[in-house]
């Protein structure tokens, strides 16, 4: 089949376009408001861009409140989402008002940023604390604003458990980083984990 997405006619009960886009990271946003209010959301369009620097981004589907505490104090932090607390996570997805804290809501332990003054979540396997780099509404093919924030953070510290580490190196098998299907789906990225070595040049 093929449809073009202008018209979005796929026929198909949902659309599939987050369920070819998929397994996505989730990045686990841990912010803290200029009053000192507590935020935690997960966003399933996130991802490394880059490792020199170290950069991250994700993107929000309206302007939410992980990203005007971002735009307040210029910091946050995301926590690995490991199966063992997939659904903390999931509650802590809630859309709840601003005053809500959803560390509180999820049963999860707040911890305080070293380098950053934003929370993490204290169960996490690894955290990586992040300073705010750009934070812009991308544009379509025709130059309009889309409803989504893209927002890039440089990764300034990070934490690891020394749970997860085998041999110097981190274990998926043990991490168990959860990733975003399409649709209501997830995936253990732990469940099935295999190495390819890149061919030599030549």
């Amino acid at each position: 089949m093929f449809y073009e997405t202008a018209e979005n006619a796929h026929g198909l009960r949902h659309d599939p376009f987050k369920a070819i886009v998929a397994p996505r990271p989730i990045g686990w946003i841990g912010t803290k408001a200029a009053d000192g209010r507590h935020n935690l959301a997960p966003y399933s369009f996130f991802n490394a861009v880059s490792d020199r620097p170290k950069l991250v981004m994700f993107s929000s589907s309206g302007h939410k409140d992980s990203v005007t505490n971002i735009e307040e104090t210029g910091v946050f932090t995301c926590s690995l989402a490991g199966r063992h607390l997939a659904e903390a996570m999931n509650a802590s997805s809630a859309a709840v008002p601003r005053c809500v804290d959803e560390f509180a809501l999820a049963g999860l332990t707040p911890v305080a940023g070293r380098l950053v003054d934003a929370p993490y979540v204290g169960e996490a396997h690894a955290v990586l604390e992040c300073r705010m780099t750009q934070a812009f509404r991308p544009v379509d093919i025709n130059g309009r604003e889309s409803d989504n924030w893209v927002v890039f953070g440089q990764v300034v510290g990070i934490h690891i458990s020394p749970e997860i580490l085998r041999d110097g190196m981190i274990d998926m098998g043990v991490a168990r980083p959860l990733g975003r299907m399409g649709y209501m789906d997830y995936c253990d990225g732990g469940a099935e984990v295999f190495a390819m070595m890149r061919p030599k040049a030549g």
